[in-house]
């Protein structure tokens, strides 16, 4: 359909410069927040190390930014609210990028579709103020100011009323806002950041604030981060800092066991400039796919630093997306660096396992605060000699239990062992309780081990390692399992029979859509080859067809690493729980099932103390 008469040779008209700054405020500024991306980004690319962001009314009515850079004379003026006029760059290189903006549109968009105040003053130069509105310009007038720069944008969207109907609610624009400052405050970590909310009647509200750090970039960028995502975070996160054909990539990821239920805590920057790019957050995922199921997202915060010519970040003019001149070495770097991290954080889990298990614990909160309970003074620990006195003064004398009938078990026995691996990481077994959770004592506290969940764990990283190393060993069956299966499952299963033969898992075609299972991987033991089969299928109808061999050959070992775990509701003696404790300790990734849940709970004794009233 079209909306010109028919018949009627179209005319071409040049547009004139508020059409053509209005059609280029349409691509860089959608909204409030990306306004006050671009207005940030000048400060920073102006050297500053404080900068100010106010609004009002989701920034619809006000969006002011103050900084401490280098300022404007009031020369420069005019020519920084004129189209593609910038300081950033002289135009002969468009590879060779390493400012924020490059453009020259941002101030000149801003000018055409709301009402802009433009205060700066250079150092040595008098302070001017430039006012723009609609694109009209007003002439330059003095003002006083100190070094830096000031804009001031009022009634964004007056000049161009359609565009605020699609403006969501200040509450909602607000928070976009929020999240482009946290996302520049953690790409600048030694610059401050101040994010104030001006409302009628309340006056100003400070939403965030992140004051400059000091130090080099890790100790900088760790204290940003404790400020922006949370204490949480940073101390279950792990320095990323690995560099391969002239690629560097730094930064923090928290560990599996910090996973969310959404994609928002992943950050990414390139080059310090945040980026929403596909190909690296896809990487992300990717590095984590082995940990988390699927409905769970690592955190993260990096920085891919390169060549500025090995990046073209001219794709968009919002500047959020970046096209690899080498996207596969890109996608590598962060895919082996981060699993490289984590296989470092050997069998450590997240403590907020910990945080949770204790909140789930511990009384309503309602029943503490309403009882004044006198404080609990405690008298110094007894040492193990001590201990052990106690229980052998305490204990019954042995011809009294036989005369009440009841005769002392080795299992009820209070003794104090102390020739044990108590100082271990996870310390020494103590009890196995409903038959699948192992408590063990440690030096500071105890262990809850959830038995399945760890063994699974175990079996899938030594099936990973005999693939990657000699190939998984099989072993033949004595008489081949028959299964039956839907003709599209049988063609499925023979289509990859070579790659599972790889795994130990051989299976040929037995007439109809029947399928003869030959060999099972000898690590599982005896195992149900018809369960097997089905679980084999399952993971590849979750995959589906975008995922790689590697990829889908870890899913399916995932999967048969179930089969060869240690059962939920098997009974264990004290040596076997002691060995699971010491391979937890020695295998990479142990500290969370294949599924990324925890596989152990560490309570330290002062929190177990507090739950009780002790302290």
């Amino acid at each position: 359909m079209t909306l010109r008469a028919p018949n009627i040779r179209p005319i071409i008209r040049a547009l004139d410069e508020a059409a053509i700054n209005r059609i280029a405020a349409g691509e860089v500024v959608e909204r409030p927040a990306s306004a006050v991306k671009e207005l940030v980004e000048n400060a920073l690319d102006a050297g500053a190390k404080r900068i100010a962001v106010e609004y009002s009314a989701g920034g619809k009515m006000l969006i002011r930014v103050s900084d401490d850079g280098c300022g404007m004379t009031p020369e420069d003026l005019p020519l920084a609210i004129a189209r593609h006029a910038t300081s950033k760059i002289d135009g002969s290189d468009l590879l060779n990028i390493r400012s924020f903006g490059f453009r020259g549109e941002a101030l000149a968009s801003l000018g055409s579709v709301g009402r802009l105040t433009l205060t700066s003053r250079a150092e040595g130069f008098e302070g001017a103020s430039l006012t723009v509105a609609g694109g009209r310009q007003a002439e330059i007038r003095p003002a006083a100011a100190s070094r830096g720069t000031s804009v001031e944008l009022r009634d964004l969207f007056y000049a161009t009323p359609a565009r605020l109907k699609f403006l969501r609610t200040d509450r909602s624009e607000a928070q976009a806002i929020a999240e482009v400052i946290k996302r520049l405050a953690m790409a600048e970590p030694q610059v401050g950041f101040t994010l104030t909310e001006i409302t009628e009647g309340n006056g100003p509200r400070t939403i965030f604030r992140a004051d400059p750090q000091s130090g080099d970039f890790f100790d900088a960028l760790h204290s940003r981060l404790a400020d922006v995502l949370g204490r949480d975070f940073i101390d279950n996160a792990l320095k990323i800092d690995v560099e391969r054909d002239g690629l560097r990539l730094t930064g923090y990821a928290a560990l599996p066991t910090y996973s969310r239920g959404s994609s928002v805590q992943q950050f990414v920057c390139v080059n310090g400039r945040p980026v929403l790019d596909r190909v690296l957050l896809g990487a992300l995922r990717v590095a984590y796919y082995d940990f988390l199921s699927r409905d769970r997202h690592p955190a993260a915060v990096l920085n891919l630093i390169c060549d500025p010519e090995r990046v073209d970040v001219n794709v968009h003019p919002t500047k959020s997306e970046v096209r690899f001149r080498e996207p596969e070495a890109a996608r590598s770097l962060i895919i082996t660096g981060l699993r490289t991290a984590l296989s470092g954080a050997g069998h450590r889990a997240s403590t907020t396992v910990a945080d949770a298990t204790l909140a789930a614990m511990r009384p309503e909160a309602v029943a503490q605060t309403s009882l004044n309970y006198p404080r609990i003074y405690q008298m110094d620990r007894p040492s193990p000699a001590s201990l052990g006195r106690a229980y052998a003064y305490q204990a019954p004398e042995p011809q009294k239990l036989e005369a009440s009938g009841f005769a002392e078990t080795p299992s009820a026995r209070f003794e104090p062992v102390l020739q044990d691996p108590i100082n271990a990481p996870l310390g020494a077994a103590r009890a196995q309780v409903h038959e699948n959770y192992i408590i063990a004592q440690t030096a500071t506290g105890m262990v809850i081990v959830d038995q399945h969940a760890a063994h699974e764990r175990l079996v899938y990283e030594r099936l990973k390692r005999q693939m990657a190393e000699t190939g998984i060993k099989a072993q033949a069956l004595l008489i081949p399992e028959i299964v039956e299966l839907s003709p599209s499952d049988a063609t499925r299963l023979l289509d990859i029979a070579q790659d599972l033969a790889a795994l130990g898992l051989t299976v040929e075609p037995f007439g109809g859509s029947a399928i003869a299972v030959r060999e099972t991987p000898a690590i599982l033991g005896n195992v149900s080859a018809a369960a097997l089969l089905r679980d084999v299928l399952d993971e590849l109808s979750d995959l589906g067809q975008s995922q790689s061999v590697q990829t889908k050959m870890e899913a399916i070992l995932s999967r048969m690493a179930c089969h060869g775990s240690i059962r939920s509701g098997r009974q264990m003696r004290a040596e076997e729980m002691n060995a699971l404790l010491r391979e937890m300790e020695a295998t990479p990734h142990s500290g969370q099932c294949n599924h990324g849940r925890p596989t152990y709970v560490e309570l330290k004794l002062h929190d177990i103390e507090r739950l009780f009233g002790r302290r």
